[in-house]
């Protein structure tokens, strides 16, 4: 299989240099994406002040409850590409990416209309303060007005990613991010447009990402070329993308809504602790973007491994990205705890803010590597095709601590610190669970292969 520049091998040669050539660029691609949510929340946090911040810090928990099924569904769409291309099924291949782009297409459409029509409707579920709501409203009714460039790009990135390329994206959000600072800074600084400023500079920079994105696949040679005339949803692809991106979506759905009650009660704090949780937020995000990196890289090297029953293979890359994701999220984890308040004073001067924000990230950052491992077991599950159960573990791990955590232990000690120990907790409690499973699933994959080995039929 002749591979271009961009790719890596996932099935031979050295495994921890792969998956740091993999996943660096990955982790500096997520990075970048959330630094266009970041450079909003920084520039109407010091242009226009504590109540446009909050505005904006208080649709994130809401946009990823809408958009994380359907980004959800595009590592169904990234663990069959890595299938097909492993084994050198072309003719599968070339049907599962032109499925994969036309199912972003329709997604992100629907997107867009569920997101204008309900925003005000969900905002009010969420007891969004009356001092904000209204800028809340014009911010996430302009951002979902992109969710079809959004979901483009992430289906395309997907697809490259399948092949071992994580370069390319980066370059393309690279261009993105350019725009996003400098639309964000014209929209709100020379021309005060406030939220919806920072809105439009967003949904201007994930179309560049798109339309770069789709040129990249157009112009592409071989099994993954993407060609527009070929764009069609096939039952057959559809059906396995699904298989594991239905459950990946919807778990990450319902950990959102649980964050969207972390959220209902932060703001039962008022605006000062909206603000700071949203400068908090961010700094998690960052953190997040590393592990799910590595993430990234385990689902990928794992699918492809998994096809061509490389079954020693697959357990070292396991081993590996469990080390390598706990030595990124403790390195960073422990500098956004020493290095707290100055990074949160990027987002904001306000004293207050800062105070809440670092309250937060004292129980959150340092066990930060809790989380990075609770996220990888899932993801190796996941490239061997298994995402249903590790799916309901999650749920009941994470969502059920964090519920259970904010209705019978919350009440009665109301503080932001004792509120966010729900984090390590749900943490905890999910590890536990998903690595039982990790065991079960691994064993009878294990038994599978060898018996697709001895029959022949690989």
């Amino acid at each position: 299989m002749k591979k271009n520049k961009f790719e890596i091998d996932m099935c031979n040669g050295s495994i921890m240099d792969k998956l740091i050539s993999f996943s660096l660029p990955l982790m500096l691609t997520s990075i970048l994406q959330l630094m266009f949510n970041a450079v909003d929340i920084i520039v109407v946090g010091r242009f226009s002040g504590s109540q446009a911040l909050a505005a904006v810090g208080s649709t994130t928990a809401l946009i990823n409850i809408f958009t994380n099924l359907f980004i959800g569904i595009s590592l169904g769409a990234n663990v069959l590409a890595a299938r097909y291309y492993a084994a050198g099924r072309d003719k599968e291949m070339s049907e599962a990416v032109h499925t994969a782009i036309a199912l972003a297409l329709v997604s992100g459409i629907i997107m867009a209309f569920v997101g204008v029509g309900a925003s005000r409707f969900a905002l009010e579920l969420m007891a969004t303060p009356a001092d904000v709501i209204d800028q809340s409203v014009v911010y996430m009714r302009i951002y979902f007005m992109g969710m079809p460039f959004f979901m483009l790009y992430n289906y395309g990135a997907a697809v490259l990613r399948a092949v071992g390329d994580t370069k390319r994206p980066l370059f393309f959000l690279l261009a993105a991010g350019m725009t996003n600072v400098v639309l964000d800074l014209l929209l709100v600084i020379v021309i005060p447009l406030g939220v919806a400023g920072v809105a439009i500079g967003t949904v201007a920079s994930q179309m560049i990402s798109c339309i770069l994105v789709l040129w990249c696949l157009h112009r592409t040679e071989g099994s993954y070329q993407l060609r527009f005339s070929k764009l069609r949803i096939r039952g057959i692809y559809l059906k396995r993308i699904f298989q594991v991106g239905i459950p990946a979506g919807i778990q990450s759905t319902v950990i959102n809504f649980s964050n969207a009650l972390l959220q209902s009660s932060v703001n039962s704090f008022g605006s000062t602790a909206m603000a700071g949780y949203t400068a908090a937020n961010n700094v998690l995000g960052f953190l997040y973007s590393s592990i799910n990196a590595v993430t990234q890289a385990c689902m990928s090297f794992t699918s492809q491994n998994y096809s061509v029953g490389k079954t020693k293979r697959m357990d070292r890359v396991f081993v590996d990205c469990i080390i390598l994701s706990v030595g990124v999220s403790a390195v960073l984890g422990v500098g956004a705890y020493v290095f707290g308040s100055q990074v949160l004073g990027i987002y904001t001067s306000d004293p207050e803010v800062i105070q809440c924000g670092l309250e937060i990230l004292s129980i959150t950052t340092v066990p930060y590597f809790l989380c990075g491992i609770m996220d990888l077991i899932p993801g190796a599950l996941r490239g061997m095709g298994h995402s249903g159960v590790p799916m309901i573990l999650s749920i009941i791990g994470t969502v059920g601590t964090r519920i259970l955590w904010i209705y019978a232990f919350f009440p009665q000690h109301r503080s932001l610190y004792f509120l966010f120990i729900s984090y390590p907790g749900s943490w905890i409690a999910t590890i536990v669970m998903q690595a039982v499973c990790f065991y079960f699933v691994r064993k009878q994959c294990m038994r599978q292969i060898h018996q697709e080995v001895l029959s022949g039929r690989k």
